[in-house]
């Protein structure tokens, strides 16, 4: 019994912890499977990874895909189990469990009616793109070739990326005989455009600017900086080569708004500054994107 309190008690915990990524895991599954059951299923186009399987089961034999979704996955990540991380685990069965879910209860969603088979691709693309990439930015995954690929990486130190593709061309060969060459084609515009748009999800969100300030002003450009924008400094020594001088280099990392707040406070401050402004790809740490996550 007390084995049982004080684990209920940790998982309360845990999901009180992942609260936001579990609502923002919710919200991309949900968007994802919606553009799977209304765009890629009744066009017949093909799929990536373990959902293309299962989508690919239902055009030949006529059952639902949730179910092969379901059981592909759950065997997955009992392979993988020792090689990820318990959060990812987690995380990555809820997303997992709810995408069959939902498989299911939207099988009956209205499908529009388009004709233009190329705009459908890109607009399948786009919605799970946006799905998918907020559901890798809360540290998790919808499971399939995501799972192979991480677990294969923690073990072999092999390329994700290149891994996954060659994964997803596999399932698009065995696609083709069924659905054909046309539709194949189009399912590959659809799997690249999704690509594109989860790289753009996840620099959206951790998109910050490594701002440099060389001023005689130091003291009130940190001020600025910490006091009314919010954000830590960090003052390295230099030494300029022409001068010999010691001086003081403000460093920080922030937001293009807030970089453009700074640029204002130095035009009228202190015109002689010398800024450099760099674009940053990701920033991890405190008060940027958690360790937890990883």
């Amino acid at each position: 019994m007390n084995k049982l309190r004080k684990m209920l008690l940790r998982l309360h915990v845990v999901l009180k912890q992942e609260k936001d990524s579990f609502l923002i895991i919710s919200f991309g599954t949900t968007i994802s499977v919606i553009a799977t059951v209304t765009l890629i299923m009744p066009y017949k186009f093909p799929d990536a990874g373990l959902t293309g399987l299962a989508v690919l089961s239902s055009y030949v034999f006529h059952i639902s895909p949730s179910w092969l979704f379901a059981i592909g996955n759950a065997a997955l990540l009992i392979w993988g189990w020792k090689e990820l991380s318990p959060r990812f685990v987690v995380l990555t069965i809820y997303g997992v469990g709810l995408f069959s879910l939902l498989l299911k209860v939207l099988e009956f969603v209205p499908v529009p009616s388009l004709d233009d088979l190329f705009l459908i691709a890109v607009f399948a693309g786009v919605i799970k793109g946006i799905g998918g990439g907020l559901v890798f930015r809360s540290g998790a995954s919808l499971g399939g070739t995501d799972i192979v690929v991480v677990a294969l990486r923690n073990r072999y130190g092999i390329e994700v990326g290149k891994y996954g593709f060659y994964m997803n061309l596999v399932v698009l060969l065995i696609s083709a005989p069924v659905i054909g060459i046309e539709r194949t084609i189009y399912g590959l515009v659809a799997i690249y455009i999704s690509g594109i748009v989860v790289d753009g999800v996840l620099r959206s969100f951790d998109r910050r600017r490594q701002v440099f300030v060389i001023s005689q002003k130091y003291e009130q450009v940190k001020n600025f900086i910490i006091k009314e924008l919010g954000r830590g400094v960090t003052l390295l020594h230099g030494e300029g080569g022409f001068t010999g001088k010691s001086q003081k280099v403000v460093m920080c990392l922030l937001t293009p708004r807030q970089t453009m707040d700074l640029k204002r406070f130095l035009a009228s401050t202190d015109k002689r500054a010398f800024m450099v402004v760099a674009e940053a790809s990701e920033v991890v740490g405190k008060g940027f994107k958690s360790w937890k996550e990883f």
